[in-house]
């Protein structure tokens, strides 16, 4: 999706299950070990929520929110 388009609200809704998502939640807070390798190879390729949520916050799924 182009940067100018605004987020659905299908997209939004698919990024607060990743927002929710135990193991996106731990990949975020602790930035190392397994989930989080786990979380940045399956988030661009394998999982829709992860994509939304990218697509709503303009992070990838396992980059902390500031």
């Amino acid at each position: 999706m182009p940067p100018t388009e605004k987020p659905t609200a299908l997209d939004k809704a698919m990024a607060t299950v990743c927002e929710l998502c135990p193991v996106c939640l731990h990949a975020r807070y602790h930035q190392k070990g397994l989930v989080y390798d786990f979380v940045t190879r399956i988030e661009e390729d394998v999982c829709p929520f992860c994509r939304a949520y990218e697509r709503v916050h303009g992070k990838k799924a396992h980059e902390r929110r500031r």
